[in-house]
């Protein structure tokens, strides 16, 4: 069996990991595995244009943005902080431990757009966290600002990522489904959706349990 075309794996977690593009650490790890998996280098740049082509309405999408700018333009974000400090018993952990359940729950139903960084976490979720961290915790620090962001973004990329696999249509099962079937184990999506649940419910549990205890963190550098 030939490894080579794994080295695409490790050439993006070193891209990565350098902080490099994105955008072009993907794509030549797409080419070098291409490459190495013994396809023509024009072959792999056909492919990719074709996929590109095939999905090209996901670019729709950015229609959205312009939306999501005018409504921050507007006060969007001093909005949603005036509405969180209202409410006593928020704290930015249970703010954002409830936000995982409902990224978890929408991803598992399948609408795993309806969050999302810019338009939910950077206008909404983001801001209100630190609304509630500032009424429990006084003024934060730039760097403890920072780090609720980026929590808040966390727990989207977390809530989406385990919370999808639910969803026996999502095209990562049926990506699964045809590796598994190609090496004779006959599985249908749903079975595969099913043993996606306790990994979900694990995810939950794991990143819970950071988000409470970095709020609890905040809270014992306050006092």
């Amino acid at each position: 069996m030939n490894y080579w075309p794994l080295a695409g794996i490790a050439l993006v977690v070193v891209g990565f990991a350098l902080r490099f593009n994105p955008l072009l650490v993907v794509a030549l790890s797409a080419l070098v595995t291409g490459v190495l998996g013994g396809l023509d280098p024009l072959a792999v740049i056909e492919a990719l244009g074709k996929a590109f082509n095939d999905n090209r309405y996901i670019s729709v999408t950015w229609i959205v943005l312009p939306v999501i700018g005018l409504l921050e333009r507007h006060g969007l974000q001093e909005r949603a902080r005036t509405l969180i400090a209202k409410v006593e018993s928020a704290t930015m952990g249970r703010l954002l431990v409830l936000y995982l359940v409902f990224r978890q729950i929408t991803a598992a139903l399948g609408m795993k757009d309806i969050g999302g960084h810019p338009q939910t976490v950077r206008p909404l979720v983001a801001p209100m966290a630190e609304a509630a961290a500032e009424r429990s915790h006084a003024d934060l620090t730039t760097r403890e600002r920072e780090r609720v962001r980026a929590m808040a973004a966390a727990t989207d990329n977390v809530g989406l990522f385990f919370g999808e696999d639910i969803f026996f249509a999502i095209a990562s099962i049926l990506l699964i489904q045809g590796v598994f079937e190609t090496h004779g184990y006959a599985l249908t999506p749903l079975q595969l959706s099913v043993w996606a649940i306790p990994t979900a419910i694990c995810a939950f549990a794991i990143h819970g349990s950071r988000l409470l205890a970095f709020d609890r963190k905040l809270g014992s550098v306050r006092r």
